[in-house]
C-alpha cells in the first residue's frame, strides 16, 4: 500500500481547529499517509515578511497533496503595520499565500461542489447539487496592481484609451489600478475541465458566468472561449449569464443549474453564494487542482473571533478531505467519509452552533468518525 505524502497547513485562527477535526476522520479510515506540517499564515508574515516561506513551497512541490486550514489577510497598510519593526519600511508587499500558492503551483482549477445533504436544517431547498469551476490563476487575482499610479503608466494609458481621459490628471495617490488579465489558454483549460466533469458525471448543462456586456475585452474572451470549447461536447447544453443576474437566478431557481464555470472573481462570489444555499461556509469545501498537485480546503476564512473556542463547524474541512481522497484515487474511502457526514447531518443529533446546537468542532468530528 502506498504511503501518501500530505502537506499539512493549518494556517491561522480556526484553520488549526478544523484541520485537527479532519485528522480525526482521516485517522479513522486508516489512510496510509505521512502528514508533514508546513508554515503558512499571518505569524510568518509578521516574523519573516513572508506568509508563504520558500520552505513551505518546497514542501508542497514534494507532497502528493495538501490540506489547508484558513488564512488571515489584511489590507496593505495594516499588513505593513504588523511586521516586526526591523522589517518595516522595506517596501514588503503582503499577498495572500493561498493566491500565491495557486499561481506558483499552477493550481488552475478551483473546484467547489455544493450539495444539500438531506436533513440539514440550513438547506435553502432539498436536492440542490451544483458544482462550480472557478479559474484559479488569472483575472483580478493576478496581483498586477498600482497605488500610487506611476506617471509613466498613466501617460501610456492616456495615449491608448479614450476612456482613461477622465483620470489622466489625477494625483498618483488619489487612485489605484488593478489589472484584470484573462488569457485564451487559461480560459480554455478551465472550460474544458468543467465540460469534462459534466460529461463524466452525466450532467446535462454547463453555465458560463461572466459580465461580457460591460467588461467586453477580458470577459468577452472568456465567454468566447467557453463557447468554443462547448462545441466539442454536443450532448451538453451551454448557457451563459451575467454575474449579477446569476446571483439572482441561483436564489430563485437553484435546481436549474448543474455546472457553473467562471473567471476567478465571479467564481469566488458565486461559490460562496452557493455554499449559503446549503448551510453556509461550514459546509463549503474546495479543491485547488493542477496537473500534478491538489490543495484542499474549507472555503471559510480564519474567523479570529472564534479562534481557540473549538466552536465552528468542521464539515467543510472534512468534505475537503473527502475531495482529497477522491483526487488521490481513494474512491471507496472518499465515499465512506461522505456517507458518514451525510448520516450525521440527517440524524441532526450532533450540531455545531451554526446548525442551532452547542456541540464542539471535535464533537462533530468524532460523531462522523464513529460512523466509519
Amino acid at each position: 500500500m502506498s504511503t501518501y505524502k500530505i502537506a499539512w497547513l493549518p494556517g491561522d485562527g480556526i484553520g488549526i481547529e478544523v484541520l485537527e477535526a479532519a485528522k480525526i476522520v482521516l485517522d479513522k479510515i486508516e489512510l496510509s499517509a505521512q502528514y508533514v506540517p508546513g508554515d503558512i499564515g499571518w505569524e510568518f508574515w509578521r516574523k519573516e515578511g513572508d506568509a508563504l516561506p520558500q520552505r513551505t513551497i518546497d514542501l508542497l512541490r514534494w507532497a502528493d497533496a495538501a490540506m489547508f486550514g484558513a488564512i488571515t489577510s489584511k489590507p496593505a497598510k495594516a499588513a505593513e503595520a504588523e511586521l516586526a519593526p526591523f522589517m518595516q519600511g522595506q517596501n514588503r508587499v503582503y499577498r495572500s499565500p493561498i493566491v500565491r500558492m495557486r499561481q506558483l503551483l499552477d493550481l488552475y482549477i478551483c473546484l467547489r461542489p455544493t450539495k444539500a445533504y438531506p436533513g440539514n436544517p440550513l438547506n435553502m431547498d432539498e436536492g440542490i447539487d451544483i458544482v462550480v469551476f472557478r479559474e484559479n490563476t488569472e483575472d483580478l487575482y493576478v496581483g498586477v496592481e498600482f497605488a500610487p499610479v506611476p506617471e509613466r503608466l498613466a501617460k501610456h494609458l492616456s495615449e491608448m484609451s479614450n476612456n482613461f481621459q477622465a483620470f489622466k490628471n489625477l494625483d498618483p495617490d488619489d487612485y489605484a489600478i488593478s489589472c484584470k488579465i484573462n488569457t485564451r489558454h487559461g480560459s480554455e483549460r478551465i472550460a474544458r475541465a468543467a465540460f469534462d466533469y459534466a460529461h463524466k458525471n452525466r450532467r446535462k448543462k454547463v453555465t458560463v458566468v461572466h459580465k461580457a456586456n460591460v467588461v467586453r475585452m477580458s470577459d468577452g474572451l472568456f465567454l468566447e472561449v467557453c463557447r468554443e470549447v462547448g462545441k466539442d461536447y454536443p450532448g451538453i447544453q451551454v448557457e451563459d449569464a451575467n454575474i449579477d443576474a446569476m446571483c439572482m437566478w441561483l436564489l430563485k431557481n437553484p435546481h436549474n443549474y448543474e455546472v457553473l464555470v467562471a473567471p476567478n472573481l465571479y467564481g469566488d462570489i458565486i461559490s460562496d453564494l452557493c455554499a449559503q444555499m446549503v448551510g453556509g461556509l461550514g459546509f463549503g469545501c474546495s479543491g485547488n487542482i493542477g496537473a500534478d498537485m491538489g490543495v484542499f480546503e474549507p472555503t471559510h476564512g480564519s474567523a479570529p473571533k472564534y479562534a481557540g473556542q473549538y466552536k465552528v463547524n468542521p464539515i467543510a474541512t472534512i468534505l475537503a478531505a473527502k475531495m482529497m481522497l477522491e483526487w488521490l484515487g481513494e474512491k471507496d474511502r472518499a465515499a465512506a467519509v461522505e456517507g458518514a457526514v451525510a448520516e450525521v447531518i440527517a440524524e441532526c443529533k450532533v450540531r455545531t452552533y451554526d446548525m442551532g446546537g452547542s456541540d464542539s468542532t471535535l464533537d462533530m468530528a468524532h460523531a462522523i468518525a464513529d460512523k466509519l
